[in-house]
C-alpha cells in the first residue's frame, strides 16, 4: 500500500463507472458521512463473498447510524452486478477494470497472476475522505468484523458530530435559541425547507 494512505492522510477521490454504468466519485458518495471502503479482489472470491454477506447483513444498521459503503473491484461492470446481487447489498459498487486504484495505490496482489487483483483493504474514512482506519484482508482474519467497524463509526461519528453528547455545554442553550446548526440534519433540513427557526421539539 502505497505509504501515504495511513490514518490522517486523504484517500484519493477516484471516479468510476457503478453498477449501472455512471461515472461516480468517492467524494459525492460520501457526501458529509462516515465511508467504509472496500478494495475488492471481486465476484470470482469466496472470501469476499462471505464478507459482503457480513456487510449485507449490517447495512441497514448502518443506514440508521448515517454511515455509508463503496465496493471498488477490478471487475467489469456486469460482473459488478452479479456481485452486488448475489450478495442482496444496496450500496454502491464500482468497476476498475483498467485497474487504476491497483497500480495508483500499489497494491496489486502478485500471487494471482491469472486474476491480477487488488490485495484486499478496508478503510473506514471520516468525511472528506480522510483516513481513520486501513484494515488488509489478504488473509481473511485481516478484515474487520461488525463489531470492529461499529467501533471504528463510533469512533469518528463521535468525532464529527456536534451533538454527539446532547449535555455538551452550549447545545441546549443553542436548542432553545433556535439554532439548529449544531444538530445533526437539521442545516439541510432547513436549507431545504427554507425556515430559519422551527419549533423545539425531537426528530420525527
Amino acid at each position: 500500500m502505497r505509504c501515504d494512505i495511513t490514518p490522517g492522510g486523504t484517500f484519493p477521490d477516484y471516479a468510476l463507472l457503478d453498477h449501472v454504468g455512471v461515472v461516480r466519485a468517492l467524494s459525492e458518495l460520501q457526501g458529509r458521512d462516515p465511508l467504509i471502503v472496500v478494495l475488492s479482489r471481486g465476484h470470482y472470491c469466496p472470501e469476499e463473498h462471505q464478507h459482503h454477506l457480513e456487510l449485507a447483513a449490517f447495512q441497514s444498521k448502518l443506514a440508521l447510524g448515517c454511515a455509508g459503503v463503496v465496493t471498488i473491484s477490478t471487475d467489469g461492470r456486469p460482473q459488478v452486478q452479479e456481485f452486488r446481487a448475489s450478495v442482496d447489498a444496496r450500496w454502491t459498487f464500482l468497476s476498475d477494470p483498467g485497474r487504476t486504484v491497483q497500480k495508483d495505490l500499489d497494491i496489486q496482489d502478485y500471487t494471482d497472476p491469472v486474476n491480477d487483483p487488488m490485495v484486499p483493504h478496508i478503510l473506514v474514512l471520516k468525511p472528506g475522505l480522510v483516513i481513520h482506519t486501513v484494515y488488509n484482508g489478504y488473509w481473511f482474519w485481516g478484515r474487520p468484523t461488525v463489531d470492529d467497524l461499529w467501533l471504528d463509526l463510533r469512533a469518528v461519528t463521535r468525532e464529527i458530530r456536534a451533538d454527539w453528547d446532547l449535555g455538551a455545554p452550549g447545545l441546549r442553550a443553542a436548542w432553545a435559541a433556535g439554532d439548529r446548526f449544531p444538530f445533526d440534519g437539521w442545516a439541510a433540513r432547513l436549507a431545504a425547507s427554507g425556515s430559519r427557526s422551527p419549533e423545539a421539539g425531537g426528530e420525527s
